[in-house]
């Protein structure tokens, strides 16, 4: 089990990378760590696996800190950066040497070559020759090498192509079946919610929704788009219902029938009008992080 427990991280000159943050990763689950790049995932990442000091707050793994766990790599495997690797080295050296810094025979190295699918004469080549998708399963067989009960991977699928992102998916999912713990950062919301048991949504720095996708959508409300919606906005506001802008829509959160009903009173035409489904939870997603988005809100 993963827990962070109020993780704050202030850096020199007072930039608040992170703000208070909690979130629980449970056994046997795939917990997806969502938000825009730069909100804080790969920070809360590096403090939980022992790179960087917290300002203040806890974060362990099976209640432990990552620095007090004897022989970590067999316990917790990590993936946060696919291009750290010595690019010198084969690929087959890299697993060879973290085999024996685990007290691992070397017989695993092969095991997890042919888990990951990198052949033979692909094991034998230079890291520095990998395309970033060959580097991101290279990562991925490390992270797996000491038959770990947690995963921590930032970004995995950075670099892989549609192919590697369904192995990927399938072998994640088969992790977690196992009572495996993972815990999957990525900034793409549809990468994630197709395999993540649990959804933690984060912008500067701070959790800003979590829960499972059934929880979170319950939120979204309803989406709707119609031939004025300027005045569809006023006539909801004026019924009393929340409105807000969402991509080329609204988004309220009154039930259908009654954004319906409105509209129809206000002779208003529709175009769409449906519940929050799975461009409800990406419409969710973007206005939740809309003030760290590079592009700006969602109007």
């Amino acid at each position: 089990m993963i827990t962070i427990d109020g993780l704050t991280k202030v850096f020199p000159r007072g930039y608040r990378a992170l703000d208070d943050i909690s979130l629980i990763c449970k056994p046997g689950t795939v917990t997806g760590f969502l938000g825009p790049n730069g909100a804080g995932k790969t920070t809360a990442m590096r403090i939980l696996t022992g790179l960087t000091l917290p300002t203040s707050g806890t974060a362990t793994i099976g209640g432990h800190r990552y620095a007090d766990i004897p022989n970590p790599g067999r316990h917790v495997g990590v993936l946060l950066d696919a291009s750290a690797q010595h690019a010198g080295r084969t690929g087959r050296e890299v697993l060879t040497l973290g085999a024996k810094t685990m007290g691992l025979p070397s017989s695993r190295v092969d095991e997890m070559l042919k888990l990951v699918s990198l052949s033979d004469t692909e094991a034998k080549r230079r890291v520095r020759n990998y395309s970033l998708g060959m580097r991101q399963r290279l990562g991925i067989a490390h992270a797996l090498l000491g038959d770990p009960q947690v995963l921590i991977l930032d970004e995995p699928a950075n670099g892989l192509d549609p192919a590697g992102i369904h192995w990927m998916r399938g072998l994640l999912r088969s992790y977690a079946e196992r009572g495996g713990t993972v815990l999957l950062s990525s900034h793409l919301l549809h990468e994630v919610e197709v395999i993540a048991d649990e959804m933690v949504v984060i912008g500067q720095g701070r959790v800003v929704a979590q829960g499972t996708k059934a929880e979170l959508l319950q939120t979204a409300g309803t989406f709707v788009r119609s031939a004025d919606d300027a005045a569809l906005a006023d006539a909801l506001r004026a019924g009393g219902i929340t409105v807000d802008a969402a991509a080329n829509g609204l988004r309220t959160d009154a039930e259908p029938t009654v954004v319906g009903q409105t509209a129809l009173q206000a002779g208003i035409a529709l175009v769409e009008l449906r519940p929050a489904d799975g461009a409800g939870l990406e419409e969710m997603f973007l206005q939740l992080t809309a003030e760290t988005q590079r592009e700006g809100s969602i109007a």
